[in-house]
């Protein structure tokens, strides 16, 4: 697949989740995500020794309340009992080290600071602004929502997850410039969706790449729009998001190919984009209603049944 822009040349070094002492129980390292790295961890009492991190990380409480010691950037803090859903945001680059007395499970996410510079850009912000550490305890719904959700996808659909990831990472930088940086900017909100002209382009690059790993920012950059507001004007447009249009664009291209009956189910999962067969038929049943095979056996019931009219 040529993409109509160049990847984005992220220098960043990965993400540090395997040189801490807790176990990875789900990562995105094979995912293939732009920007946004996730990975759930898991572990005992430890201390983790003062390391620097080159993402904004949000961690995220998943496990059981939690007591620690944390110093970041010099500034020591002792919590007794951080609770589940708690929400932290490290941004990138600073001293961190911890503590940690009892066993804890977190999910962890990486933005990359490249990811808030475009999001500053696009919402007119000096780019001196910055974003702050947040270590007071509590929760933020929107946040834990969308990590929750994020993990979800990444089990579910494992590589095919990337226009998702794509569209939940720029949705967390705004949120983050919006709630957690030295200047709380008033958001501009897009209005009245994608023009023909461009929604035509999308369309038609949909379903020429429609069994590729197609990105949010390939799909914006067609239309010359930054992927946070092109993603809410797509939905404007269309009722839905575009991770979603994508994979209704795969279920209908599937029924085609069920109904000329020369393809195995196999084979058209993979025709049209999916890494299983068991991701086709979950993805196909949410959509239709009905399994691939049940399907099949209804066009054989229509069929027998216009054959005897």
């Amino acid at each position: 697949m040529s993409s109509v822009t160049a990847k984005a040349n992220n220098s960043s070094p990965p993400p540090q989740e395997f040189s801490l002492p807790y176990r990875v129980v789900i990562s995105s390292r094979q995912a293939n995500w732009d920007n946004l790295q996730l990975a759930l961890l898991q572990g005992s009492a430890c201390d983790i020794p003062e390391h620097v991190i080159a993402q904004h990380v949000i961690c995220i409480n998943t496990g059981n309340p939690v007591t620690l010691d944390r110093c970041i950037d010099g500034q020591s803090q002792t919590i007794d009992a951080l609770p589940v859903g708690d929400i932290s945001i490290y941004p990138a680059n600073v001293r961190q080290s911890f503590q940690v007395h009892q066993a804890a499970e977190c999910l962890q996410l990486y933005l990359e600071p490249n990811l808030l510079t475009q999001a500053k850009a696009y919402l007119g912000l000096d780019n001196r602004v910055e974003l702050v550490p947040h270590l007071k305890p509590g929760l933020d719904p929107f946040i834990f929502e969308m990590g929750i959700a994020l993990k979800n996808s990444l089990v579910l659909d494992g590589t095919n997850s990337k226009l998702y990831a794509d569209a939940i990472a720029h949705t967390l930088a705004v949120h983050l410039l919006l709630h957690y940086s030295t200047e709380r900017p008033h958001l501009r909100q897009p209005a009245g969706g994608l023009s023909k002209m461009q929604l035509k382009q999308v369309v038609d690059y949909i379903f020429e790449y429609l069994d590729c790993d197609i990105s949010l920012a390939e799909l914006a950059s067609l239309v010359h729009l930054s992927p946070y507001h092109f993603a809410r004007l797509f939905k404007q447009s269309l009722g839905i998001a575009p991770h979603q249009y994508h994979i209704r664009c795969r279920i209908e291209r599937a029924k085609h190919l069920l109904q000329e009956k020369h393809m195995s189910l196999a084979a058209i999962a993979c025709a049209i984009g999916f890494s299983s067969q068991g991701q086709f038929n979950y993805h196909f049943k949410r959509v239709i209603g009905i399994t691939p095979k049940a399907f099949l056996q209804q066009q054989g019931v229509v069929a027998s049944m216009l054959l005897h009219q």
